[in-house]
């Protein structure tokens, strides 16, 4: 503790000269903001306040005013002077001193005092370093008329570090294990504290030793700790599992390079067995057989031997394979009583291919040997098994464009499979496998695909002009394999769909009637459908008017003439963008009415009037026979 007190009063004198000597200097500029006040009789420094505003901006170089340093746990008396506030205009005027900032009127509020008419700044209680180490106050200095002449002068209190605090390791029990037969200097473990303190000062160099080792046999001092890292590290030859399963070391941390405070903490050390026998295959080489594709298949199951300590680490066996590999389609896994390595397809095995795989299979352990040892080494001959497999189509979906009306019979492509099996000698054949409309037929000996029946873009079996049939292809095994290829056909539309109109009944007045919008539907797509065009037809032309809507894709119906109640029939013509028209005809129901409001009592006795023998159709009456303008 001695030196403790003796140190901190040296870091106090070292500050006083540093704030003296910065307060005695002397500029060559006459109004040099900073200015020395302290005299060989004083116990604190003196902080001058600096030169106006204006002065700084002419200077040549700025002082920086220098901390106030003070150290923490000062046991007072309290409150503490710790620095004189000086005003440039003390001499000519009565000034009142103020501060404000951290520990003054911001939180903690009441640590720093002042007294307003000397300057005097006060400590009021112990600083604590670790909980704050420095606090910025502003002073300020107005005349007693109110007159602020001095601009606030800046303020740092830094509090000075005091060996306070005693280092603490990070963890209660450091756990370590290390090999029996483990070399002199072998590094196992580490212990680590920390220290609060000031990390810059000697308060907070920490240097770890060894207190005590238990037990003490072979030797007690078994393990020796670098003092600067906290390594632990086999001192002594002689560790002994079946003797010494375990040491207790109790470790302390010293703060000052290790003089100063000291905490202690413990290390458990565990003696794990050593490596010194390598395991043994029970035998040297394997010859399996496997059907070739199945991926996940066991190939052969490897027991080996360990003279070690049975479920140690120095014990347990792994598996690797070293040669034999090189496509990666095997793969060493070790069977969960530690002694057994299972090898087991990755890949599916191709007899076409590669018909025979020689594995080399090397046994090591978990842990590296304690002496150079001679590894053991197994051959596995894998046979591969040839099995009938299905024959492949090339591509697995083939893409082909037709026009939907082309004609029936017509040849499609050629849609073949080859058989992977070529030791053997089969002959493949083929058939159509799903063709939900019944549009395809498929040659069994040579793949030929032709039309079988018309086909119809416009189908529900198509989506988005996509149609998908099925062709099979087997090969004459007595157990024969089947392939599957996809036929993708995409079916170019044709213009063989004439507009037709969606309605087939009508209601208007005879008086002021409302148009009457009239949906066109085309079955086929955007190249051949709409804009639409439309005429009347016979003497209809000369009692209704048409046109077609600002999409083009609807018929405005309008009455030209009054007519009388009754039912009436209307004659259109609907031409598509290609000129392609189908004849459909209304029945209209005129209505005895006015405007939008239809209303017909008359329906209840229809009677059909036919102007100049036009006739009604029937609802299974057909619209008429489509046609194309020439």
């Amino acid at each position: 503790m001695t030196m403790i007190l003796l140190l901190a009063l040296l870091q106090i004198i070292a500050n006083r000269a540093e704030s003296s000597a910065w307060l005695h200097h002397k500029g060559p500029d006459p109004e040099d903001a900073a200015v020395a006040a302290a005299g060989p009789s004083q116990t604190v420094p003196v902080l001058e306040f600096p030169a106006s505003s204006a002065v700084l901006r002419r200077r040549k170089r700025e002082w920086v005013i220098p901390p106030v340093r003070t150290p923490e746990n000062d046991r007072g008396p309290f409150p503490k002077h710790i620095v004189q506030i000086k005003s440039q205009f003390a001499k000519e005027a009565k000034m009142v001193y103020s501060i404000s900032g951290e520990g003054a009127d911001l939180d903690p509020k009441g640590l720093f005092t002042i007294n307003n008419n000397t300057g005097s700044l006060y400590v009021t209680r112990p600083l604590d370093r670790e909980a704050k180490d420095k606090y910025v106050l502003q002073a300020h200095s107005i005349a007693a008329d109110g007159e602020d002449r001095e601009d606030p002068m800046e303020i740092i209190v830094e509090v000075i570090d005091m060996n306070d605090n005693t280092p603490v390791f990070i963890q209660n029990t450091f756990l370590g294990t290390v090999p029996e037969a483990s070399a002199i200097g072998f590094e196992f473990m580490t212990v680590t504290a920390t220290d609060v303190d000031d990390p810059n000062t000697d308060n907070a160099d920490i240097r770890y030793s060894i207190l005590s080792q238990s037990p003490q046999e072979p030797d007690p001092a078994m393990f020796t700790i670098n003092p600067v890292t906290g390594v632990i590290r086999v001192n002594t030859a002689g560790l002994d599992r079946e003797k010494y399963p375990e040491y207790i070391l109790k470790v302390a941390a010293g703060d000052m390079q290790g003089d100063g405070c000291v905490g202690t903490g413990t290390a458990v050390i565990t003696v794990t067995y050593s490596n010194y026998n390598a395991p043994q295959f029970e035998k040297t080489s394997y010859n399996v057989s496997i059907p070739e594709n199945k991926v996940g298949a066991v190939v052969v199951k490897m027991p080996v031997t360990d003279g070690d300590e049975p479920q140690s680490p120095a014990w347990t066996a792994k598996f690797r394979i070293i040669n034999g590999n090189s496509g990666g389609c095997f793969t060493v896994n070790t069977e969960p009583s530690k002694q057994e390595g299972i090898i087991t397809t990755v890949k599916p095995l191709d007899f076409e291919q590669n018909s025979k795989f020689t594995l080399l299979v090397v046994a090591e352990n978990n842990v590296p040997f304690a002496k150079p040892l001679t590894t053991s080494t197994t051959t596995v001959t894998v046979n591969v098994l040839d099995v009938n497999e299905a024959p492949v189509f090339d591509p697995e979906e083939k893409f082909i464009s037709k026009l939907e009306d082309v004609a029936v019979g017509s040849e499609m492509t050629v849609y073949t499979a080859t058989d992977p099996d070529t030791a053997r000698s089969q002959k493949v054949t083929y058939r159509v496998g799903s063709d939900p409309a019944g549009w395809v037929s498929v040659d069994g000996e040579t793949g030929l695909v032709k039309v079988r029946s018309p086909m119809d873009r416009e189908s529900p079996f198509v989506k988005d002009d996509i149609y998908k049939a099925l062709i099979l292809a087997m090969d004459d095994d007595p157990v024969p394999a089947t392939g599957t290829g996809t036929l993708v056909i995409e079916l170019k539309d044709v213009n063989d769909h004439a507009p037709i109109i969606e309605e087939r009944e009508i209601r208007v007045c005879n008086k002021q009637s409302a148009p009457v919008l009239l949906s066109v539907m085309d079955g086929d797509g955007p190249g051949f459908a709409a804009p639409y065009r439309v005429e009347l037809l016979g003497d209809s032309k000369n009692i209704w008017t048409t046109m077609m809507d600002e999409t083009r894709t609807g018929i405005r119906l309008a009455l030209k003439t009054a007519l009388q109640q009754g039912d009436y029939s209307i004659n259109l013509r609907v031409y598509d963008n290609h000129f392609l028209y189908q004849d459909s005809t209304i029945l209209a129901s005129v209505c005895d009415c006015t405007g939008d409001k239809v209303r017909c009592p008359y329906l209840l006795t229809r009677s059909i009037i036919v102007l100049q023998n036009d006739r009604i159709p029937s609802p299974k009456q057909p619209l008429g026979e489509k046609k194309r303008l020439t």
